[in-house]
């Protein structure tokens, strides 16, 4: 019988298969990136991120986004699925704008959910295909709203946790939460993937 490898979806060195009770009896994912390219990633000190952006997560998000490498959803499933496994508050991911998502030919956001199993809902829709990272600090602030509620979505008077995959200024973070509030939310929170 012939042994599958598994390669790093980073740098595609041979990964050890790890097989354990912990991984049979509990929700434990198999690693898919070795012990090196995992260290590279620089842990966040806030409550509200993951990761601190370095060149490692710049690297990381240019071939999960801009390349379309679908696979690295699953990079971070472990450390997702700990943030989220016991969250009460309805987690919604940032929305990117139709034309962009076709572009791209899927949310980049949805997908690290879906490789970490954690349940989500949408209710906004972006109205522009211009990114916040192509802007200084100055024009981030002063944007026109970014977000619109889904024709047909119904906010209810209860928490909701907003997920994106980098906070720089927060602008993002800050006009899908208005929308949120003004449209009936309880409370809106936010947690990122990475603080920039």
């Amino acid at each position: 019988m012939n042994k599958i490898e598994t390669l790093c979806l980073l740098c595609s060195q041979p990964l050890q298969p790890v097989i354990s009770w912990k991984m049979l009896l509990t929700n434990y994912f198999q690693p898919t990136i070795c012990d090196k390219c995992s260290a590279r990633f620089e842990h966040s000190p806030t409550a509200t991120a993951l990761y601190q952006y370095n060149e490692a997560m710049k690297d990381y998000l240019h071939q999960y986004k801009f390349l379309q490498d679908v696979a690295l959803a699953k990079v971070f499933r472990q450390e997702l699925y700990a943030r989220f496994k016991n969250e009460k508050a309805t987690i919604i991911p940032i929305s990117m704008h139709p034309i962009k998502q076709k572009e791209r030919t899927f949310s980049h956001m949805e997908e690290l959910l879906k490789a970490a199993n954690i349940p989500f809902i949408q209710l906004l829709e972006k109205t522009t295909t211009e990114t916040q990272s192509s802007k200084n600090r100055v024009e981030r602030v002063q944007t026109a709203p970014l977000f619109r509620l889904m024709v047909g979505a119904h906010v209810e008077h209860k928490q909701y946790l907003l997920f994106d995959d980098i906070k720089t200024t927060g602008t993002t973070l800050r006009h899908a939460s208005e929308i949120l509030l003004h449209a009936g939310a309880r409370n809106v929170q936010s947690f990122t993937l990475i603080n920039g």
